[in-house]
């Protein structure tokens, strides 16, 4: 499932096409994804203006002029494209001709965003796990995926003393913690994975054992500092490309090429050679040194 960079970079490569144009047209090839759309979906959308685009934890949302706001989640598979007027899919400095199913005709093209400038954007999601629902914007932070959310594991609310209090007594294993929506927003298995590694911290270990009855441990401004830096680094990469995610121009991420112990069971640890281990939490895998990791 994207996580937190790999959503941040399908919104910015949406903002300059989207933000300021009008929607044309609305093509919806099935009646719903994982949920059915909003009743008058296509109709409450064309017409409208997106005055902004932003991303909290892993939704995309965009405002209408309306009062609306549009709530897209890609779900296990989905994606977008950014097609010209003239059917070409932009990649970089390069131009390549669209065939009739990367136009948006192909079977799992299941809507068709025409924008005033003529410009497509297609959403795919062969698998159908994503969502996409249509709600007054007053009702944004009452929407069940945005509702009690933890902060932007990036913005200014997200700090040590911050942490500390939301694992205080939490017997939970510290990996399982933070993949707690409540606690931070966005962060998924691959990000808590690798700073963890950075952080020299157990998955497996309490939660609440980071925090001290005096004084902040600083294991913890360490810990908010590694995560910090890894979704930085994976934003900048292009997020991480495993089987289906693409950017908007179909070019694949590049973190992957720098995972110091996701998906690395039975590799050498890069600090001590030792073998990555991988281990099953939640019904996820969770890898990490266990020479390197206390």
């Amino acid at each position: 499932m994207p996580e937190l960079p790999e959503v941040e970079t399908v919104m910015r490569g949406l903002k300059p096409v989207l933000e300021g144009r009008a929607i044309a047209g609305v093509a919806l090839r099935r009646e719903g994804l994982r949920f059915p759309f909003p009743e008058g979906f296509a109709k409450r959308l064309e017409g409208r203006r997106v005055t902004g685009l932003w991303r909290r934890a892993k939704c995309i949302l965009a405002g209408l002029d309306s009062g609306d706001v549009l709530l897209v989640h890609l779900g296990m598979t989905g994606r977008f494209t950014v097609f010209s007027a003239a059917g070409r899919r932009n990649l970089g400095e390069f131009y390549f001709e669209a065939t009739a199913g990367e136009a948006g005709e192909g079977p799992h093209d299941h809507v068709v965003l025409t924008l005033d400038d003529r410009t497509r954007v297609v959403y795919t999601d062969p698998r159908r796990f994503g969502i996409m629902d249509l709600f007054p914007e007053s009702q944004a932070a009452d929407h069940k995926l945005l509702r009690g959310i933890g902060p932007e594991p990036l913005g200014n609310a997200f700090d040590a003393g911050y942490l500390a209090a939301r694992l205080s007594g939490k017997a939970a294993p510290l990996k399982a913690a933070l993949l707690d929506q409540r606690v931070v927003a966005g962060l998924g298995n691959i990000y808590v994975c690798e700073a963890l590694f950075r952080a020299g911290l157990s998955p497996r270990r309490k939660a609440k054992t980071l925090v001290k009855k005096r004084g902040d441990d600083p294991r913890l401004a360490a810990l908010v500092g590694h995560i910090r830096a890894v979704l930085a680094e994976a934003i900048a990469a292009g997020g991480s490309t495993l089987q289906d995610f693409a950017h908007t121009d179909g070019a694949e991420g590049q973190f992957q090429q720098r995972f110091q112990v996701y998906d690395r069971e039975g590799q050498p640890c890069l600090s001590c050679g030792a073998d990555i281990r991988r281990l099953v939490q939640a019904g996820r895998s969770t890898f990490y040194c266990r020479n390197c990791q206390t």
